[in-house]
């Protein structure tokens, strides 16, 4: 009996085996009591045995087989549209003995035309997601007439412009259409959840597409912009920029629920605008909740607001911005319920091949960095894209974490249109020249499987040109309207500035600044906090109490709670903010036994506006960006940003050249994020002296940012409500204190920021002299030096007046400070900073200006403080000293 058993289990296995091929062809072929059995069972089959062992044996070699391919399959999947890729068989995939049936299955599920990598993912109900979903057939209809359809629209656009606008550059989406397939269905998806809104960034590449495709921007318009218009420069304000780095909106209506669907501006600074759509969903997200409650272990789910990052591969793997923005993905303060991130694989990054752009195994290794998934697939399969899509959307979905899917694809023409490819990438360039378009194989195929006809398909296209010959034609009489370049409607009167003598009353009732100042000076009931913070705390009670003046924390303290309490969310952000650098802060405290933390502004009334102060990661660039995108997306919140030191700007550098500065002229984008930066000479040596404010200064101009070197708390606290009280958002630089934050005479009283109290750009002497013959100017702590040397020395000939703003230049104000001094007989600028720092370059003409139009004896002023130098300062602490002795004895003349 025992051989004939085992026969008929032979047999059975063969019919079983065969079956099951069968189904994984097609699934409905296979009796539905068969199919269901395979699909519970996923890949595996049932195994039959004589003896235990081998049974053990057989499926611990299934088991091995099955990791190998869900680690490595998607090493040998077909990828590559131009099939330029060949890539050797993993050993681990071809072991001797393999169950070949089970060999073939994996093959199918992780070697195809879609791959995925998910193994480095440590939580395993995360990977058994990806295993159902690639090991058991999902059902699914393929959606050929919505697939066929974006293909049309995307090729056909491309096409076009092709034809009509042959010699200027596009940056145009050939060969990578099936990117308008994922972004079609993800929005689809995204409208029948009832999202709110969907925010797009993304590169040059494919985005007029893009906008015309998704965005539905009129063709009529992208093509005026092509052919220049009839319209003249002053139809439109500020400079513009090209047409491929414009952003659009438009609202889709689904079932009556409208999402709005946004391409945010951006510069060809390739990955910049990264944390910047992220800061914008946020900011939308915490309307949209109650961010009152969000802590560290908190979760913002973003299921009304969805981000999509489309990325070039060469810029995801080599800009350091993309790690930076994928780091805040899970970060309490900066999470948005996960990202969709999109990648144009054209397989080379303008002539650089991938053998010389990135190391490791493929360019999208970086976001194994957060244990993000990430899906591969050929762009010439749009099915397959489709699916990806689905994929991508329903993971972001399930587990509000970023993903990521890589559509491998190629460039039909060069980097842009003019270019040629071939100089460079020949193999390349002859393979793309005898491969058909995407949508034509997809249409072939359609043919061949008899879903649709080619006179179907050909009238598909014939529309959607005579749609875009239509719109050719209109676009001449086009009438640009800048509401098109804006992802919000916004109030025109952000794009407007009161004239800049106006200074709006920015005092607050001192009933409301006591109720403030109070809570300032409160420890919270049950919360045990270190001793030196609490005796500090008690003495500012205290100082409140006796009516002494404050200092510069508390001050801001003010401004913060008197903010929240007039309704206005405020949000600061930066490294180690919470505490201060400079351990001025203290803005949440923490429970010394239980580590449970308050924020004391957060509680003053029972109805204020949510406040939240962030420690950021070690990120400057990814989380200044992060934090102008919020300010975009909440204009009535007060948006803040500290460095740890105000030469940590520098890493964020590119956000303030491409964003902050020029954001509004570029793209009417107003914001009005402040970003207070360190500063000062104090002996720190040179990477944390200097804010190296000549390069904010250097971008100043039409009136595009307010920049401050403030020297009391009280005008700090005007600086900061003044963000919120003018109607226009202008971005402000304040470069804060370091040594003035505990200097005895940086102090304000609280009637100094009481009602009808305002900011003022130019301060007067303390000890006010009519007869004085020389002017010092200055800004900020050098002020207190030079009034130390004065006093000390009694030169009360001179005369010490202190610009506070910097820009835009206060010259009426600083001009009707110096009619006060008519025995004035030298006009000098004293500055910290190294000649070829600091303000000097950008005041010294202006101060001419205001003194030519005066009619001084003196028309030009003197220049005293540090020489010309490489470094912003010196090191070593003897040289410091001695320089800034010198400079200050120079000027008030005791040297």
């Amino acid at each position: 009996m025992g051989d004939d058993q085992d026969a008929i289990s032979s047999a059975n296995l063969a019919y079983l085996t065969a079956l099951h091929e069968q189904w994984l062809e097609d699934p409905h072929t296979v009796d539905p009591t068969f199919a269901d059995l395979f699909s519970t069972l996923g890949l595996g089959l049932p195994v039959s045995s004589s003896t235990t062992t081998h049974n053990t044996v057989s499926t611990s070699h299934d088991d091995a087989l099955r990791a190998a391919y869900r680690q490595r399959g998607h090493v040998m999947a077909q990828l590559d549209p131009l099939g330029l890729t060949n890539h050797r068989p993993p050993a681990e995939l071809t072991p001797e003995g393999a169950n070949p049936t089970l060999r073939a299955a994996l093959q199918r599920a992780y070697c195809g035309t879609l791959a995925v990598e998910f193994m480095h993912i440590q939580d395993p109900d995360k990977r058994q997601w990806w295993i159902e979903r690639f090991e058991q057939p999902q059902p699914t209809t393929p959606a050929t007439e919505f697939i066929l359809s974006a293909l049309t629209a995307a090729e056909g656009f491309e096409t076009f412009c092709q034809k009509r606008f042959k010699a200027m550059r596009r940056f145009g989406l050939e060969g990578g259409e099936s990117l308008v397939v994922a972004l079609r269905a993800i929005l689809e998806h995204a409208a029948d959840d009832q999202t709110d809104s969907m925010s797009i960034g993304m590169p040059h590449r494919g985005r007029l597409n893009v906008m015309a495709n998704v965005l539905r921007k009129p063709f009529e318009a992208i093509f005026n912009e092509f052919r220049g218009g009839s319209f003249k420069p002053e139809d439109i304000d500020g400079s513009g920029d090209v047409k491929y780095h414009l952003g659009t909106a438009t609202t889709i209506t689904r079932q009556g629920h409208d999402i709005r669907v946004s391409l945010l501006p951006n510069p060809s600074h390739l990955e910049a605008i990264n944390p910047v759509v992220l800061g914008r969903i946020r900011a939308d997200q915490d309307q949209n909740t109650n961010p009152r409650h969000h802590h560290r272990h908190s979760t913002t789910r973003g299921d009304k607001h969805l981000g999509v990052l489309v990325h070039g591969d060469a810029a995801f793997a080599g800009q350091g911005v993309v790690y930076e923005t994928l780091m805040l993905s899970q970060l309490a303060g900066y999470r948005t319920g996960g990202t969709i991130h999109l990648i144009i694989n054209n397989q080379i990054g303008f002539t650089t091949v991938p053998e010389d752009g990135f190391s490791g195994t493929r360019g999208t290794d970086i976001a194994k960095s957060i244990e993000a998934p990430i899906l591969h697939v050929n762009g010439d399969d749009p099915e397959a894209v489709f699916r990806a899509a689905a994929l991508a959307y329903e993971w972001r979905k399930a587990f509000q974490s970023d993903i990521v899917l890589d559509i491998v694809c190629y460039r039909r023409f060069g980097h842009n249109e003019t270019d040629e490819p071939a100089f460079t990438q020949p193999t390349m360039v002859r393979a793309i020249r005898a491969r058909s378009s995407v949508r034509r194989l997809y249409a072939d195929s359609l043919i061949q499987r008899g879903i649709m006809s080619e006179a179907h398909i050909e009238t598909l296209w014939n529309n959607a040109q005579s749609i875009l010959e239509t719109a050719y034609s209109a676009a001449p009489d086009y009438r640009p309207d800048p509401t098109e370049w804006l992802d919000t409607p916004q109030n025109p009167t952000r794009l407007e500035d009161e004239p800049e003598r106006i200074q709006p009353m920015t005092g607050v009732p001192l009933k409301r600044l006591r109720l403030a100042a109070d809570g300032l000076s409160t420890i919270p009931e049950g919360l045990t906090i270190h001793p030196r913070l609490a005796r500090q705390i008690l003495a500012r009670g205290d100082a409140i109490a006796a009516g002494k003046p404050l200092d510069w924390a508390s001050c801001e303290a003010l401004a913060f709670g008197t903010l929240s309490m007039d309704g206005h969310p405020v949000r600061l952000s930066g490294q180690d903010s919470r505490r201060g650098t400079f351990s001025q802060r203290h803005a949440v405290l923490i429970d010394q036994e239980t580590g449970r933390e308050e924020t004391p502004l957060a509680n003053l009334a029972p109805h204020q506006a949510p406040l939240h102060f962030w420690n950021s990661p070690l990120s400057e660039y990814a989380v200044l960006g992060f934090e102008y995108g919020y300010s975009l997306g909440n204009p009535d919140a007060l948006v803040v940003w500290e460095a740890q030191f105000g030469d940590f700007v520098n890493g964020a550098q590119i956000i303030l050249d491409q964003f902050i500065a020029s954001g509004e002229t570029k793209w009417l984008r107003t914001s009005g994020l402040v970003l207070l930066l360190p500063h000062g000479y104090e002996g720190g040596g040179p990477e944390h002296s200097s804010a190296r404010p000549e390069r904010i200064l250097q971008l100043c101009a039409e009136n595009n940012l307010r920049v401050c070197n403030i020297s009391t708390p009280a005008n700090y606290f005007h600086a900061l409500r003044r963000q919120i009280a003018r109607r226009c958002r202008k971005p402000l630089v304040v470069f804060t204190p370091k040594s003035l934050l505990r200097h005895k005479e940086t102090v304000s009283p609280l009637e100094d920021m009481g009602p009808q109290t305002r900011f003022h750009p130019v301060l007067p002497d303390p000890d006010y002299n009519a007869d004085a013959t020389k002017i010092i100017l200055c800004t900020g702590k050098v002020f207190y030096d030079l009034l130390a040397e004065r006093r000390s020395a009694q030169k009360d000939n001179v005369a010490l007046i202190r610009l506070e703003q910097l820009y835009p230049f206060p010259g009426r104000e600083l001009q009707q400070e110096l009619t006060r001094y008519p025995n004035a007989q030298e006009v000098l600028w004293c500055q910290e900073e190294p000649q070829n720092n600091g303000a000097w370059h950008f005041v010294d003409r202006r101060i001419e200006r205001v003194l030519t139009e005066m009619k001084l004896p003196v028309q030009r002023p003197v220049y005293i403080g540090r020489a010309s130098a490489a470094s912003p300062a010196t090191g070593l602490a003897q040289l410091h000293t001695w320089q800034q002795e010198s400079l200050i004895k120079t000027a008030i003349g005791t040297a």
